[in-house]
């Protein structure tokens, strides 16, 4: 069975960082693009950026492109999610999931894991 566990949010000041975790089992990790999402309260659900086989293709959603770092680790079956230059607008819970772009907004999720930019 496919489980996703996200990992690594907190609150933190506008203008911090912070990098999620997600660890993946129950799947073929490699052969998977992967994706993170966020959800903030009252919103649909977003996609934020994904990453290809192999890692050297990240995509970004305009919003975060420039602040936010997508990347892989293949052999500890892990996606991370490095967030810098961090605004109140990113306050959310951030999901990782397989597939590509707005794709990955169907595929199963994790739990989450919360992020707050507040000062």
């Amino acid at each position: 069975v496919v489980e996703l566990v996200e990992s690594g949010g907190a609150l933190v000041q506008p203008g911090g960082s912070l990098r999620l975790s997600c660890v993946a089992s129950g799947f073929r990790f490699t052969d998977y693009w992967m994706s993170w999402n966020r959800q903030a309260p009252g919103a649909a659900l977003e996609w934020v950026s994904s990453i290809n086989t192999g890692g050297l293709s990240p995509t970004y959603a305009n919003s975060v492109a420039g602040r936010f770092t997508i990347s892989r680790d293949d052999a500890k079956k892990t996606v991370y999610l490095q967030l810098n230059s961090l605004k109140t607008e990113d306050t959310a819970r951030y999901y990782c999931s397989t597939g590509y772009r707005e794709y990955s907004l169907t595929t199963p999720r994790g739990q989450g894991t919360q992020v707050t930019v507040s000062s």
